[in-house]
């Protein structure tokens, strides 16, 4: 297990035992209390003689996402009892649907922009984060962006971020001081091991757009045929307490479109172990530059499919356009 990883569920261990303890000498009678202590302390021994996250039945490392979710996890998925199964099964699709709650319309139009997103999670829930976010009248943000690893950990982070820049953008704040803050949280939240690269940005009335990208896949800026990359300006959010990103505007005419995705669109591989690539999407939206954003969001992902077969995706995918429409 990574040192990073280690270090954070060791310290949720003691922060659970100093809670425990404490509750404990206010009802010392509560006896589940006591068997979560001794749980605890169980798991913190087993830290000290390096067996921490080894099945107890199979002797195979625990998943690391549940081990997040739950310190205390002794089982790996192939050692569920039937009832734990099941629950696990519930509660996933539980989060699945609060997390497809979060989502935005697919369709959105707000003063001559069209918006449109595909969100497709490999499994129940997704590490995905796509939003839209009104600036009380002033405009409207919008974010794609993907938090590192997968599972439950990573779409409990994704809520994270839904609520962080909810929260930023109603204090009225501008496109990098609202990624910047937002990298400073969740570099200092309970799931700091973690980080999150997301392109961000602002629309209004008028043609231009802000936008800025902290460490994300390059959007591409569609103009007729022509297609520029927009790269990075910043680092992923909860990598430095400094954020350190910029915003840059741009000037988009009736009929621009501007494409942002995920890497499970680029990063994508067919039976024979080739990638996707970002070639084949810059192809996809030069031949597509006069539809509709749902239409150049269609064939990127349709593109993909194609270029796939048979073989199963591997990692979560969102794509999202922004065309202005007048």
């Amino acid at each position: 297990m990574a040192d990073i990883a280690a270090t954070f569920l060791r310290d949720q261990l003691v922060d659970r035992r100093h809670k425990l303890t404490a509750a404990l000498d206010w009802q010392p009678e509560e006896t589940h209390l006591r068997r979560l202590l001794n749980d605890v302390d169980a798991a913190l021994a087993k830290m000290g003689q390096g067996t921490y996250g080894i099945c107890e039945l199979c002797h195979e490392p625990v998943e690391a996402s549940r081990l997040i979710s739950d310190p205390l996890v002794r089982y790996c998925l192939d050692h569920l009892t039937a009832a734990e199964r099941s629950a696990l099964e519930y509660d996933l699709q539980a989060a699945a649907g609060l997390q497809r709650g979060l989502l935005p319309p697919v369709e959105t139009e707000y003063e001559g922009w069209q918006i449109t997103h595909r969100y497709r999670p490999l499994g129940a829930v997704s590490g995905d984060y796509c939003d839209l976010v009104s600036d009380d009248g002033r405009g409207l943000f919008f974010f794609l962006g993907d938090v590192s690893g997968k599972g439950v950990a990573a779409s409990m982070l994704t809520a994270q971020l839904h609520a962080i820049f909810g929260s930023l953008v109603a204090r009225r704040l501008g496109v990098a001081p609202v990624i910047n803050e937002a990298s400073h949280i969740f570099g200092r939240s309970a799931l700091s091991p973690f980080f999150a690269t997301l392109v961000g940005g602002r629309v209004a009335a008028g043609t231009q757009l802000e936008i800025a990208n902290a460490g994300h896949c390059p959007p591409l800026l569609v103009r007729g045929g022509t297609v520029t990359r927009l790269e990075a300006s910043g680092v992923p959010l909860g990598i430095s307490s400094n954020g350190g990103c910029h915003s840059e505007l741009l000037q988009l005419d009736a009929g621009d479109l501007l494409l942002i995705y995920t890497d499970g669109l680029t990063e994508a591989r067919n039976t024979e172990d080739e990638e996707y690539g970002e070639e084949r999407v810059i192809e996809s939206v030069r031949r597509h530059s006069h539809a509709s954003a749902r239409d150049v969001v269609d064939a990127a992902v349709e593109g993909m499919e194609r270029f796939l077969g048979t073989q199963a995706p591997s990692d979560d995918l969102t794509v999202m356009a922004i065309r202005r429409s007048g």
